[in-house]
């Protein structure tokens, strides 16, 4: 479960930076595109915080 849920968090934040650099591209959606960017790289961080837990195990 934990190598799963790091792949889909780093697949996450890879595709955010990946809309960041496409946003310029993105003719007439570039707000959409790059907040959209902005709110996968959030999940993507929320993920490790919030399902994989403490690695100490305390």
């Amino acid at each position: 479960m934990n190598v799963f849920a790091f792949v889909v968090a780093m697949l996450l934040f890879l595709l955010g930076m990946l809309a960041f650099g496409m946003a310029t591209l993105a003719t007439g959606f570039e707000t959409l595109v790059f907040f959209g960017g902005i709110l996968l790289i959030a999940v993507s961080l929320a993920i490790p915080f919030n399902l994989l837990g403490r690695a100490d195990g305390a």
